[in-house]
């Protein structure tokens, strides 16, 4: 297989948000930069998950400026999963990358990805000096740990946000997590189905604006209950 070439890359760049009005402008306008700097054959999606602050109105301002920028909108919210599974959807390059809309990663660091990416099918980041409390960072790490037992994994960090796909990977992947279990499920069918998974450190930042949603207890109850509905139906196959 040839190198990765990051002056020819094809890659679609997306962004699942959810009241990101304080962020979604500097992400974009840094993936751009980096993408731009890479020479690469780019697309930007912008994934509005009913938000209800100005995050849609904004992603819909910088689509107008920029033809390389789409954006799905939910109304009303489909969750994390759903989010993620709209990006994918919309995605058209040979590569697909994500990250969150808050901006806690450096995009930059895609760079360290894309040389991975010839190996492999799938590079997952996973967060250095994780900047989250320390309960938050402790039922992650107990997440991914119970995640891996039941999958027969052996992820650093199931959650992380920062995953660079080859599409042709997830193109035909049935996706039912509607939730935070979105992540574990797409590993979990991808590592099923024999895809090659490499991990690398990526730093992770201190969110600057809006308010992290992930560790409400709603959303930490469902991601349980579509766990076990997810071991049943992949172990069942």
């Amino acid at each position: 297989m040839e190198q990765q070439n990051t002056q020819s890359v094809s890659i679609s760049v997306f962004f699942p948000c959810y009241n990101e009005e304080g962020n979604i402008s500097r992400v974009v306008e840094q993936a751009k930069e980096v993408l731009e700097g890479m020479g690469a054959d780019y697309e930007i999606i912008i994934v509005d998950d009913g938000s209800k602050d100005r995050t849609g109105e904004i992603a819909d301002e910088l689509a107008k400026k920029d033809g390389r920028i789409t954006i799905v909108h939910h109304r009303p919210n489909r969750g994390y999963g759903g989010a993620l599974q709209s990006g994918f959807r919309a995605a058209t390059k040979e590569l697909v990358f994500f990250t969150d809309g808050d901006g806690q990663f450096d995009i930059g660091e895609i760079k360290t990805l894309l040389p991975m990416i010839d190996k492999n099918d799938i590079v997952c980041g996973y967060r250095l000096g994780r900047q989250d409390p320390f309960v938050r960072k402790l039922n992650g790490r107990l997440w991914t740990g119970l995640v891996n037992l039941l999958f027969g994994m052996k992820m650093r960090d199931i959650d992380c946000a920062f995953k660079l796909f080859r599409r042709e990977a997830v193109a035909d992947m049935p996706m039912s997590s509607g939730g935070a279990l979105i992540s574990a499920e797409i590993l979990a069918r991808a590592t099923r189905k024999g895809c090659r998974i490499a991990q690398v450190g990526v730093h992770h930042y201190p969110r600057t604006a809006g308010e992290q949603t992930g560790a409400k207890m709603g959303v930490i109850v469902r991601a349980f209950k579509e766990l076990f509905a997810l071991y049943k139906k992949i172990k069942g196959s």
